[in-house]
């Protein structure tokens, strides 16, 4: 984007060729007998924290020109020493989802026979999830979050389809599910029926909060109504369209701008909401948080962005530019972010202030760009003593962060954060 110069632009190739280079060859590791679900084993399949993530970063490299293939295969190796993960904690963060996108974005065309037996494992796969998620439905059940979330749900396996076949019937059936989830759900349980059909019974707060006892409405693009509204929106972008999706687009934007709160610093979005604050219909939490991509104010004003621009609707997408614009003026919120990944960190931050710049209406928030790129190259090594290799939690999404700031090309990875 051309409000970054020759200078910073350098600098992003150069830091990216530099921590692509400390990952060019997996560890020597050897996890034993240990198959426990602790294990680190697991983590080869994983794209947030393991070699399926780094992969893509070198595939997209060599596509760029940038670097040579060895690195591709010797992560994807790595990524399938073990058997792939195909039940229910597979998702496109993990298993064989995450193996099917790797090998999409880095290696198209490269790996035929296993990208045919991933198609047939992933397609059972989804119908599995589908018929599990009409069932519950029907059945006027609440959700779990893992069923449509991005990183292990259906949202996720959405993100996949509209990339490896828009055209297809499969990512269709997903979009429609998407449409059911958002009706209400006339459940008999302590939610009640004002709950969206988002609601889900499994809040990760449970256990430090009493208050999440009856489940939440989580607003986030990781495991919230955020990501659904991203895929929708993406989709109709895209010319893929089911019946009720502007419906559906509209009810979590109407959730969405219900719930939206004015601070002095701009709006902000409660991360979640309990019963309490369902029925009072005010957030107990006091103020913006950290302003991540995962939970915070940039990824559901991306996501809400989105949606603006699939309806043709100006006046949501000025606001929620606005929001983002407000937010990325922000010290105080700012000086929240304490690692640099794309998951929690600066360069979530930064990838979804560069794709909401790319479509925004005015320059405000491309404005910020400099100023969150020297942040990035500043904190890059800011790191746990024995850092994480892997793409959305891991040293790899920063490299890959720079890389598409210096080169201008997104290779299509970001749709593994729904931002693109």
């Amino acid at each position: 984007m051309s409000v970054l110069n020759a200078d910073r632009r350098a600098a992003a190739a150069a830091l990216a060729d530099e921590l692509a280079a400390v990952l060019m060859e997996p560890p020597l590791v050897e996890f034993g007998d240990d198959y426990s679900p602790s294990s680190l084993r697991w983590r080869d399949q994983s794209l947030s924290k393991g070699a399926a993530g780094v992969a893509i970063l070198h595939g997209l490299r060599v596509q760029d020109g940038l670097a040579d293939v060895k690195p591709v295969h010797a992560w994807l190796a790595r990524a399938t020493r073990d058997d792939l993960t195909a039940g229910p904690g597979a998702g496109l963060w993990f298993g064989a989802p995450a193996l099917a996108f790797a090998l999409h974005i880095a290696a198209p065309g490269a790996y035929p026979s296993a990208m045919a037996s991933l198609d047939v494992s992933l397609t059972q796969l989804v119908h599995t999830r589908l018929e599990a998620a009409h069932a519950r439905i029907d059945a006027e059940q609440r959700p779990s979050q893992y069923e449509f979330d991005l990183t292990r749900g259906l949202a996720g396996f959405g993100a996949y389809l509209l990339n490896r076949d828009p055209g297809g019937d499969l990512v269709r059936q997903v979009l429609a599910y998407l449409v059911r989830l958002t009706e209400p759900v006339d459940a008999a349980d302590a939610a009640g029926a004002s709950a969206p059909g988002w609601w889900s019974h499994d809040s990760s707060a449970q256990e430090r909060d009493p208050a999440f006892a009856a489940g939440e409405a989580n607003s986030g693009m990781a495991h919230g109504c955020s990501g659904p509204l991203a895929l929708l929106a993406l989709a109709m972008r895209a010319g893929v369209v089911v019946e009720g999706q502007t419906a559906a687009i509209n009810r979590i934007c109407q959730w969405l701008e219900g719930w939206r709160q004015q601070a002095p610093a701009g709006p902000w979005w409660p991360e979640r909401i309990t019963v309490k604050e369902l029925r009072i219909g005010r957030p107990n939490q006091g103020g913006p948080l950290r302003p991540s991509w995962c939970y915070g104010t940039p990824g559901l004003a991306r996501a809400q962005q989105l949606a603006a621009l699939a309806l043709g609707d100006r006046v949501r997408q000025q606001a929620a530019e606005e929001a983002l614009a407000r937010c990325l003026s922000d010290p105080a919120q700012l000086a929240r972010i304490s690692d640099p990944a794309l998951c929690h960190g600066f360069a979530g931050l930064l990838a979804t202030a560069w794709h909401a710049a790319a479509d925004a209406v005015t320059p405000a928030i491309a404005d910020h760009l400099p100023h969150l790129l020297d942040t990035l190259l500043a904190h890059a090594y800011d790191a746990p003593p024995d850092p994480l290799p892997g793409l959305v939690e891991g040293r790899a999404g920063i490299a890959l962060t720079l890389h598409t700031l210096a080169t201008g090309t997104s290779g299509r990875w970001a749709a593994c954060l729904l931002i693109s």
